[in-house]
């Protein structure tokens, strides 16, 4: 299967979920099962080639002038990641369908897990670093999401914005790390960089590179003094957990560390911060893990306690110590994903995770006893089992490793982080599952259905497997190893096998179990001790960190962004000044070559109704719907000089825009006052107004010179009039600008359009459910309305007018690549066309009539717009590359196919959706009680328009 395939499966699946909640928990889980299938069959369809050593390489020139490309790599690392990402994922999605609750949105909720499955997915392999850091930022933000699934719960929010605030902080840092690379390099492409050992390690900004990318690795995978968001994060859902938390978010980390390894390793300033921090992690976390009550709070620092293994490991830079590396990765994921989800069914069953209120659960809960007790027992080390074969390689390493001059420090801090390891392993058997049976439990404790315990229960399978028969996983993580080597470095010729010999580690090992089992001897005692010691709180300081950067922010940005429109303006013009000033001493101005041409009638009277309602505007701003309508004649006679001036395509636009933004205002207007108080002294006026009159003589004069002279290099729109038709297929050039030529700009202009009209819709939201709903409700008019709200016949004519309107949209969609017209203004035009309804009609009438989700709709049109930008890559084409040919189909005659026009659909669908999401917004505001005007007009109903006199009078819905 194609790896851009593997990689996009996710991200398309992602749809289907929330699609499917209507139809049941099991229809959202299936379809999610699925596509994760599906894309871990396409993996395994090249694991031939990865066994065979061969790198399948994958590539579409997006942006080659910057550098950014969809490149794809799968080697030996790569594979490797992207089998426990999907692999581990179908558990925990058989794993969530069981575990969530009824009152639980699961099709929200695996709609989270497979962006971040795709984003995951899409690190592990990209190939350019661009892309890599773009799948970078959307871990962040869909764990986000993930983490703060349940919005119920304060620490769940919390939890997701520390996560947040910590990744994406680390984000940043390493992108300026890659930037430094790439220009080092001379390449963005990994391929490229892995290559070049020598020429980054020689150059002066490979230190400043290292520590930021470090940054970014460190904050992902919870390295110390960045391991406190990982276990505040355990509010999410134990689905989140054991999923971002043993095999893919906190991997990340580690991922890149071991991908950038050829290059970055093998220097000292690699060994020192590397092995220092994973070091430091390791034995920290593991102190803390053994003295926390709470279950998935104990998993979460044994987590950062492992990952600092894994750090440590690969700092020493050796080939042997990146080999256990990887072995521990594959063993730490299986026994950690079984753990975090036995903690998981231990909470769904006996209602609490607090181990003081645990013990006994061996006889009723024997099933999930047997697989913590596998899975704790490998996280402990002991023989026979996977995580014993891996730190055996672990406490090898150390022997061999000195830190700061001291050959015993890595040796025994490795020893005495195991021994801590090994206790909390013990205590977690120990105190949930051994011991007498308890009568005090929240609820009545059992195991639960094969749906829980199966999914921890398969990796369970492979934790006994791999440690009674490690031979079985030798050769794939040599293989593993040899592409994070890179090169020509040769993997070690080592041995997995159970008995090594009477060898240094094996003494270090046993010291770390006995050890651990001699400190839970003296559990209490200890745990008093730690109690009565002072220790700092990470989440104080974090938060002091955070206000202490906010209110920085404010004393920098409050003296210049305070909220006066003077002051803005005034920065605005000092810097255009400045710029213009700049341009005409430095540069070279052409010789006025133009003569006058004298002014028609039709101008000079279109001109002064222009000054004419902008000085009507100025004197009468205080009446505001009188304002509203100079306004609107201001557009107008713009509108009408684009039409004069040849440019119909603008003039459409620009009327159509000033219809819809009347009515919004309209309706933003309705919860202000009628009229403006007086704000401003006399004198503040008179200074306003000499500014505004400067500012429109010194336009003015720009404009009349620039109208005097010819350009003095070739204009860009000679280029668009010749290539219009032969490479966009239209003759009409605006048109082609928009959806070819500046596809891109286009594109992102209807995401922030759809963004912003998200904002009006969460602002809305928020008045609605807050203390102003009741005095929006409650609100009398300023003014008492006099006849019917909904008109007869203003109902009757936009009912007959508007499959008019919607054809005449439709035509003007068609035509706008070859006529004036197109996407943007047919969209304003079937707005305008649902706003009649809803004005003359009613909200309440209108809206259960036109049940279409506007957020989807936008959703659609980015998409749509998206996936025809993408489309050309499967060509060999750059992003929003379009095509066009022309068919003939009898008896028609011969007519253009452009694949601009799909990308068209989606401006047209955005803007449809953003107009009309505003416009519910805004008209869910305006309703409120009446109880003489119907919000049902030409909807006749005899039992509710007339009861019988000794009917009850239902409760009116206010409106």
């Amino acid at each position: 299967m194609s790896l851009f395939l593997i990689v996009a499966l996710p991200f398309f699946g992602a749809l289907l979920p929330g699609l499917m909640n209507s139809a049941g928990r099991s229809a959202c889980a299936g379809v999610t099962f699925t596509v994760s299938l599906a894309a871990f069959v396409g993996l395994l369809t090249n694991l031939p080639s990865v066994l065979s050593g061969d790198v399948v390489m994958a590539r579409v020139d997006w942006m080659p002038a910057l550098g950014l490309n969809f490149t794809l790599m799968l080697d030996g690392l790569g594979f490797f990641f992207a089998l426990l990402i999907l692999g581990i994922g179908l558990l925990i999605i058989a794993y969530a369908r069981h575990y969530l609750s009824r009152d639980d949105n699961m099709g929200e909720f695996f709609t989270y897990l497979l962006l971040f499955q795709g984003a995951m997915v899409g690190i592990v392999l990209s190939d350019n670093i661009l892309l890599l850091l773009i799948f970078w930022e959307l871990t962040s933000l869909s764990s986000f999401l993930l983490i703060g699934y349940w919005k119920h719960l304060p620490e769940g929010r919390q939890g997701a914005r520390m996560a947040l605030v910590v990744t994406g902080t680390g984000g940043l840092a390493m992108i300026g790390g890659m930037l430094i690379l790439g220009q080092i390099v001379g390449s963005y492409d990994l391929s490229v960089i892995l290559a070049n050992r020598d020429l980054i390690q020689a150059d002066p900004l490979y230190v400043p590179a290292l520590i930021l990318i470090l940054l970014g690795c460190f904050t992902k995978s919870a390295q110390f003094p960045f391991h406190f968001w990982l276990p505040h994060a355990m509010a999410a859902p134990t689905p989140v957990s054991a999923y971002l938390h043993s095999a893919t978010m906190v991997k990340a980390g580690l991922f890149l560390m071991a991908r950038m390894w050829p290059v970055l390793s093998g220097t000292p300033e690699w060994f020192m911060i590397v092995t220092t921090a994973g070091l430091v992690t390791m034995v920290l976390a593991a102190v803390i893990a053994l003295f926390k009550h709470d279950l998935k709070a104990l998993l979460a620092f044994s987590t950062v306690s492992h990952l600092g293994l894994i750090t440590m490991l690969l700092g020493t830079g050796t080939a042997f110590g990146a080999m256990a590396a990887m072995f521990h990765i594959l063993n730490h994921a299986t026994f950690k994903a079984a753990l975090f989800m036995s903690a998981g069914i231990v909470d769904h069953e006996a209602h609490t995770r607090d181990i003081r209120r645990l013990g006994g659960l061996r006889t009723l809960m024997p099933v999930t006893f047997v697989i913590v007790t596998l899975a704790a027992l490998s996280m402990a080390g002991i023989p026979l089992l996977n995580g014993f074969l891996s730190k055996e390689m672990m406490l090898e390493e150390a022997t061999h490793t000195t830190l700061f001059g001291m050959p015993w420090l890595v040796p025994a801090l490795a020893t005495f982080g195991s021994l801590f390891s090994a206790a909390y392993c013990f205590r977690l058997i120990g105190h949930v599952f051994l011991g007498p049976v308890r009568n005090d439990y929240p609820a009545k404790p059992h195991d639960p259905g094969a749906g829980l315990w199966l999914p921890p229960a398969i990796l369970v399978v492979f934790v006994v497997g791999i440690g009674i028969a490690p031979f079985l996983a030798e050769p794939f993580v040599k293989l593993v190893t040899a592409s994070v080597l890179g090169g020509e470095a040769e993997v070690p010729k080592a041995y997995f096998k159970i008995w090594h010999g009477l060898v240094p580690a094996l003494f270090m090992s046993i010291a770390a179990v006995v050890g651990g089992l001699l400190l839970m001897a003296v559990y209490n005692p200890a745990l008093r001790l730690w109690d009565a010691a002072p220790r700092p709180e990470a989440k104080v300081i974090f938060e002091a960190i955070v206000e202490a950067v906010a209110r920085l922010a404010r004393r920098l940005i409050l003296p210049l962004h305070n909220g006066a429109f003077t002051r803005y303006a005034v920065i605005g013009a000092i810097a255009i000044v400045a710029a213009g000033l700049h341009a005409w001493i430095s540069g070279t101005a052409a010789a006025p070559t133009r003569t006058m041409q004298p002014a028609t009638p039709i101008a000079i009277a279109g001109w002064l109704m222009l000054v004419g309602a902008t000085c009507g505007l100025v004197l009468m701003h205080r009446d505001r719907l009188l304002s509203l309508i100079l306004i609107g004649i201001v557009g107008l006679m713009v509108s009408i000089g684009f039409a004069f001036f040849s440019a119909p395509d603008l003039a459409m636009t620009q009327f159509t825009v000033e219809v819809v933004t009347i009515i919004l205002l309209l309706l933003a207007l309705n919860f202000l006052p009628k009229r403006t108080p007086v704000e401003s002294s006399v004198l503040r006026r008179v200074r306003d107004a000499g500014v505004a009159i400067a500012g429109g003589l010194a336009t003015f004069t720009l404009a009349y010179h620039y109208l005097l002279r010819d350009a003095i290099g070739t204009p860009i729109s000679e280029f668009h009039l010749a290539n219009s038709y032969k490479g966009g297929g239209g003759t009409n050039v605006v048109n082609v600008i928009l959806v070819d030529f500046r596809g891109f700009d286009t594109y992102g202009e209807i995401i922030v359009l759809g963004i912003a009209a998200l904002l009006i819709y969460a602002l809305t939201e928020t008045l609605l459910r807050g203390p102003v709903r009741a005095r929006l409700l409650n609100r009398k008019p300023d003014q008492p309305r006099a006849g019917d709200m909904h008109p007869m016949m203003m109902v009757v004519l936009t009912r007959v007018v508007m499959p008019v309107v919607l054809m005449v949209g439709f035509y003007i969609f068609l035509r706008g690549h070859n006529e004036p017209g197109g996407g943007f203004i047919a969209g304003l035009i079937v707005s305008i066309a649902v706003v009649m309804q809803y004005m003359a009609s009613g909200f309440a009438w209108t809206s259960a009539r036109l049940k279409y989700p506007y957020h989807g709709v936008i959703g659609a049109g980015v998409l749509i717009a998206g996936l025809t930008g993408i489309g050309s890559w499967f060509v060999g084409k750059p992003f929003l590359t379009s095509d066009f040919t022309y068919v003939r189909i009898p008896p028609f005659q011969e007519f253009e196919l452009a694949t601009a026009a799909l990308f068209d659909l989606g401006v047209f669908l955005s803007v449809v959706g953003a107009v009309m999401l505003s416009l519910e917004s805004f008209s869910r505001l305006a309703r409120r009680a009446d109880e003489t005007d119907s919000e049902y007009p030409m909807d006749i109903d005899p039992s509710r328009d007339n009861p019988p006199p000794d009917a009850v009078q239902p409760a009116r819905e206010s409106v």
